[in-house]
């Protein structure tokens, strides 16, 4: 097996997660125009790709891009959709970001804080490749459920 195809499976087992495919559900459905509509889904979430390469020629101190807020909302919008559609509660997201790119998200559902996360350096937010992303967000989900399941009377309000 060559590395392009150890790649090309390894994507394609990171694209059928549930948490990738929220996430994918989640960029088409940003799509009003159709403009997206012929790109692969691996090419829908290149965005989210940084490597360690592209990361080191990022200064250390910058302020966001629109663009990388946007992306970061989506990554925990996809968290809170993957989160419901395991529980069946809602969880909401909610961002706060300074100009400077530092800041916290939080998602809750019903009473219950089920992830609180510092960011920082948010111009430089990304991850080395698509499995990469999807074991972020599968980890922050089953975190998430772990404390549904631990306080459910909060959750069900």
């Amino acid at each position: 097996m060559t590395d392009a195809t150890a790649t090309l499976s390894a994507d394609d087992a990171a694209l059928a997660t549930p948490f990738l495919a929220t996430l994918v559900r989640i960029m088409r459905a940003e799509d009003a125009y159709g403009a997206w509509e012929k790109r692969s889904d691996a090419h829908l979430l290149k965005d989210f790709i940084l490597t360690k390469e592209q990361r080191r020629e990022i200064p250390i101190i910058g302020d966001p891009d629109p663009d990388v807020l946007w992306r970061v909302d989506k990554f925990y919008a996809a968290i809170g959709l993957t989160i419901e559609g395991r529980t069946g509660f809602v969880a909401s997201p909610m961002m706060k970001i300074g100009h400077e790119g530092f800041g916290r998200v939080i998602l809750t559902v019903g009473r219950l804080v089920v992830l609180s996360r510092s960011l920082r350096d948010v111009h430089r937010w990304g991850h080395e490749d698509l499995t990469k992303l999807a074991e972020a967000g599968t980890k922050a989900v089953d975190e998430a459920c772990e404390m549904i399941a631990k306080y459910p009377g909060l959750a069900d309000w």
